[in-house]
């Protein structure tokens, strides 16, 4: 089971003692805002380059901020305890910023994971991740499963149920 981490500097010396004992630490980052199979694939492949794993959870008001009002629909708190209930994820953590570069600088760790809607090249923090010698990996298998596919379904079945005439 992984451990919430909310203090980034605390989280920088958890990661900094595995690396100094020769462990290899993955970061991945993301909403997580209704957990699919797809998610849960990412993070097991993610794992899978290394020996622990970092979850970085955009808080409630990054995610509002990016994908607008009334998402997400579970709670920073939630989301948190559950990828801190999965076996593949060592840490978790919060963060507020537009992009993951801060908390990478910050935390350092050897590897980026990234989804296959990426390559190596396209992502958006290589850069970062480069400068101070980390590596990418692409991750999970292909953008065949999303939150916002899951909600649309969900909103179309509820509108459907919704006109269907009731029966009495």
């Amino acid at each position: 089971m992984g451990l919430y981490v909310p203090d980034r500097a605390e989280l920088r010396r958890i990661i900094a003692d595995h690396q100094s004992g020769g462990r290899t630490v993955v970061f991945t980052n993301g909403v997580f805002d209704l957990l699919h199979v797809g998610h849960v694939r990412a993070l097991i492949d993610a794992r899978s380059h290394g020996d622990r794993l970092v979850v970085a959870l955009n808080s409630d008001s990054s995610v509002k901020r990016f994908k607008g009002p009334g998402l997400p629909l579970n709670p920073e708190s939630e989301r948190v305890e559950l990828l801190c209930a999965l076996t593949c994820v060592d840490y978790v953590t919060l963060f507020a910023e537009p992009s993951a570069d801060g908390i990478l600088l910050a935390l350092m760790p050897d590897i980026h994971a990234k989804g296959t809607d990426y390559t190596e090249e396209t992502v958006p923090e290589r850069e970062t991740v480069l400068s101070y010698g980390g590596r990418i990996a692409i991750v999970g298998d292909p953008k065949d499963h999303s939150s916002t596919t899951l909600r649309a379904r969900l909103a179309q079945m509820l509108d459907h149920q919704a006109r269907r005439p009731t029966d009495h």
